[in-house]
């Protein structure tokens, strides 16, 4: 990931019913790894027992044979975590465990709940005991409290509890539980293995289903609850899921291009992104230049509307780890450098339009347009493939504060005077609606409108 850009919330995936369930949860981590990479851990069953390892890093930073061999059994729940709720350490990876009035449970969550600064103070007060900072645990606390005796109907009672974002697995040891709260912020869909086991899969985004030949099934709705047993599988409704929000940053940055999130596929969003942005600022140049990975779609969107050709004038350096220790001599711009580097011959006495996703804080817009001047362009002009972000996201997204926020607090002439762009323009709200075919507005887009959908303290 370029710095100063925000961070995935988390992914989940979950397999149940098949003899290698942990080995598959592990290939589906593998996909999903772009949502997370501080953390990542599996909790297995063998009908008895959960299993549980979790560590820091990478998937294949934290799993080798050893730690597989340990995962037994034919159901299995993964995460892969980036820090949005609580710290970063290992107390605060998931799978969660805890024992309580349901007996062992383990959980992975992908969202963020909201206004639980008072719920977990009346639970401490109440005796629970936290083992971590991460709000995802007040939801385990919660199922193990419930009066009611059958798992179900169990995390119902404690859904009614919490609001925001989550879509969730849960893992008992003779069951699993996949959830989706109400307003459907983050994605999850079901799947299907062709095994002689017919085992169920779940996962945040398809292309983890592709990687292990799983077929798509459907998303699981908004309100919904999808438990897997010995009985086959039973859907829930627990809450109504009518008025949903789906997380528009989903297509615009977060889900691999190849994955269907929200029922659409997050390529072609991208590109129609890109087309309408083109339409709407369209830009005297002579090359289009995408800013890579995840402004490649976008600005083979806007090549195609504008008439310009697409070249790929900036690389992007993939074996770059989470950091890197740089020289002592201090070298221009060097955190940017490490990770892209302009092709001269592309943009030598070019007139450029540069595509990228999103500014948040600007920095890294600024060095980029710095490099493509220092390349030979002749002039920049960059075009963003989404609204100005002016609000934090409190539903899974780690973003900055209000403060830090540059669109937040300057004009657009002055994020372009800031940048060093000849020109600057973002996709529109009507613009983003339009692309994503939403007339009924059901995306939520509170980091670019400061409305959110949910109650948020």
């Amino acid at each position: 990931m370029l710095p100063d850009k925000l961070k995935e919330e988390c992914g989940v995936f979950g397999v149940f019913g098949h003899p290698e369930a942990a080995r598959l949860v592990y290939l589906g981590l593998y996909a999903l790894q772009h949502r997370g990479q501080e953390a990542a851990g599996i909790c297995s069953s063998d009908g008895q027992t959960l299993y549980v390892e979790r560590g820091t890093g990478y998937v294949a930073d934290v799993f080798g044979e050893p730690r597989l061999d340990r995962l037994r059994g034919e159901a299995a729940i993964g995460h892969v975590r980036y820090s949005t709720a609580g710290d970063s350490s290992l107390n605060n990876a998931q799978p969660i465990l805890i024992s309580g009035g349901q007996g062992r449970l383990a959980l992975c969550h992908n969202g963020n709940l909201t206004g639980v600064t008072e719920l977990r103070s009346s639970l401490a007060a109440a005796g629970a005991v936290f083992h971590s900072t991460s709000d995802s645990e007040l939801i385990l606390h919660l199922i193990s409290r419930s009066k009611e005796t059958e798992l179900e109907r169990a995390v119902v009672d404690a859904l009614q509890g919490v609001s925001g974002a989550y879509s969730l697995l849960i893992q008992k040891a003779d069951c699993m539980i996949a959830v989706r709260d109400p307003l459907g912020f983050r994605p999850l869909c079901l799947g299907r293995l062709n095994h002689k086991s017919q085992a169920w899969v779940v996962a945040s985004e398809t292309c983890a289903l592709d990687l292990i030949n799983a077929e798509y099934i459907r998303d699981i709705e908004p309100g919904e609850m999808i438990l897997l047993d010995r009985h086959g599988l039973r859907s829930i409704q627990f809450a109504p899921g009518d008025a949903p929000a789906f997380c528009s940053f989903e297509h615009i940055y977060f889900s691999r291009p190849d994955s269907r999130v929200f029922g659409r596929s997050v390529m072609l969003s991208r590109q129609a992104l890109g087309r309408v942005l083109a339409k709407e600022a369209p830009a005297d140049a002579d090359v289009v230049v995408p800013i890579p990975d995840s402004g490649v779609p976008a600005g083979a969107g806007y090549a195609a509307a504008s008439g310009l050709p697409i070249e790929f004038g900036l690389i992007r350096n993939h074996y770059v780890g989470r950091t890197f220790i740089e020289p002592k001599q201090s070298i221009r711009n060097f955190g940017v450098k490490v990770k892209l580097n302009p092709v001269r011959e592309l943009l030598q006495n070019r007139r450029v339009v540069l595509v990228d996703d999103s500014i948040v804080r600007g920095t890294t817009s600024r060095k980029i347009v710095q490099m493509v001047r220092a390349a030979g362009a002749r002039e920049v002009h960059m075009r963003i493939s989404s609204p100005p972000i002016i609000s934090p996201c409190y539903y899974g997204i780690d973003t900055p504060t209000r403060a830090e926020l540059i669109a937040a607090n300057h004009s657009v002439d002055e994020v372009r005077r800031y940048i060093d762009a000849d020109s600057l323009a973002y996709l529109s709200h009507e613009g983003l609606m339009c692309a994503l075919e939403d007339n009924n507005r059901k995306y939520c887009t509170s980091c670019f409108s400061g409305k959110y959908p949910s109650k948020i303290n």
